[in-house]
Formats: C-alpha cells, sequence, structure tokens
C-alpha cells in the first residue's frame, strides 16, 4: 500500500527529530539547546518541502488530503475537529514555552559572566581588582557592630531584594514566576560563594545593563541599584547575604 506524499513528509521529519534527540542525548550524550533544535528543524523542514514539492504532480500528491480536507463535504467532522484541535494544540505549546522555569538555564548559571577591571560605578571609576567591603574587617575587629551592619543590610534586602530573591534567598520570591530567567538561588554553592565581594558590589550597583556585550547574551532581570541604594546600603546587603547563607565571600587570596 503507498503512502501518502504527506505522511511520507510528517514521517520524515519525526525521523529527523528522534534522530537528533537520540544522537544528542545518547550518544554525544549531551543536551541540545530548544532554540538550536527549533533552527535544525526548520532547515529541515525547508529542505522536505522543496523534496517533496519539486514538479506540480509531487505538490498536488501532497496537498491533495489537506485541499480534500477542506473542501470535501463529507468530511465536515473531522474538519472541524483538526480546526479546534490545531489552534489549541499551537497555544498549549506557546503558553509552555512562555512560561518560566525555575530551572535554572545552563548557559546563564553555570559560568559566570566576567567583570570588567575596572567599572563606572556611583559615578566614579572602580578598580574590581582591589575594591574590598569596607565593613567586613569589623566581622573580627567589632562583632556587635559588624552584626548591627548585618541587620541593617537585611533590612534593605527585604524592602528591595525579597520580592525576587526570596525571603530565604532562595531565587523564589512572589515575582520570581514572572521573570525568565529566575532570579539566582543564593543558598546553591555554585552562585555567591564561588565569588568576591567586589564581583558582587558590581553586580548589584549595576544591574543587568552593567553586564558585558562581548560575552551576549547576559539575560538578567537586575535593577540598576546604584540609581536607588547607596555604596554602604549596597555593603551591607552583601553582608547579610553571605551570613544568611553561611557562605564565605571567595578572595583573590584564594585563587
Amino acid at each position: 500500500m503507498k503512502i501518502p506524499r504527506l505522511l511520507q513528509a510528517v514521517l520524515v521529519l519525526a525521523g529527523v527529530y528522534l534522530g537528533f534527540i537520540f544522537v544528542f542525548n545518547y550518544v554525544l550524550d549531551a543536551v541540545i539547546p530548544s532554540s538550536l533544535l527549533a533552527m535544525y528543524m526548520f532547515f529541515v523542514a525547508a529542505g522536505v518541502f522543496m523534496v517533496f514539492t519539486h514538479d506540480e504532480e509531487q505538490t498536488r500528491e501532497l496537498v491533495a488530503p489537506i485541499k480534500a480536507l477542506v473542501e470535501d463535504p463529507s468530511r465536515r467532522v473531522w474538519r472541524n475537529i483538526v480546526f479546534v484541535i490545531v489552534p489549541l494544540a499551537a497555544g498549549v505549546g506557546t503558553y509552555q514555552q512562555m512560561q518560566p522555569s525555575f530551572e535554572a538555564p545552563l548557559e546563564l548559571r553555570t559560568i559566570h559572566p566576567a567583570p570588567p577591571t575596572t567599572a563606572e560605578i556611583f559615578s566614579k571609576r572602580v578598580n574590581l581588582l582591589e575594591l574590598e567591603n569596607p565593613f567586613r574587617e569589623l566581622e573580627k575587629e567589632d562583632p556587635d557592630a559588624f552584626r548591627e551592619l548585618v541587620n541593617e543590610g537585611a533590612a534593605i534586602y527585604i524592602q528591595n531584594c525579597q520580592f525576587c530573591h526570596g525571603d530565604k534567598l532562595d531565587g523564589s520570591g512572589p515575582y520570581a514566576a514572572g521573570l525568565n530567567p529566575t532570579p539566582l538561588n543564593f543558598q546553591d554553592v555554585g552562585t555567591i560563594a564561588q565569588l568576591q565581594e567586589s564581583y558582587l558590589f558590581w553586580r548589584i550597583a549595576t544591574g543587568g545593563p552593567g553586564l558585558p556585550k562581548e560575552a551576549a547574551p547576559w539575560i538578567s532581570s537586575m535593577p540598576v541599584w546604584q540609581n536607588f541604594l547607596t555604596e554602604d546600603e549596597i555593603w551591607k546587603v552583601i553582608l547579610f547575604l553571605y551570613d544568611y547563607t553561611g557562605h564565605r565571600p571567595r578572595s583573590w587570596e584564594q585563587e
């Protein structure tokens, strides 16, 4: 029995799609980004369309089932079913694609963007290699004063940051579900535990717009907090982040 031309095209596309998934997941042991897979399938679909419509006869054979479904009165029930299912499937697929995920994107979360050596922060050029938290030394010299600064940082965090990063600093604040990608989980040992305090100061102060262009696309919804907070307030928030999570800031000496 001859397989309809349209079904042949569908089977070829399905076979190529499954082939990509098998090769990447089981042969190469790698994860193929959905955007890259969509690009591959676009070119495959274009190639299949050109092959299956290389002359008028083949084109008529390819579109015959579609034409019959649309024009044949005896297929009214099937036509109505298809016209309902296809838009619904497209809507569900679009909705799922737009839903923010709490899974950290691999390309954005496993490797932090390298900071510049210097940056324009609070209207002055700052050397990030030499920048230190001015309050960190109080942790040993004056624990009571240090604890007061941590508490002040906690208050600033709750007022400004917990809406996205959460009251437990786990990236699940009330606004987190509306952001894509979702905010960082500071409890994860792969985030602030791997960074210097100067790095956090740069990221918080300059926000998403301050990310380096050469490593684009770095996606971030972080506001430019130097427009809303003072230098001391940012440093206090950083003290709180490390104190609450139990992490220690990385230092250049340890590297």
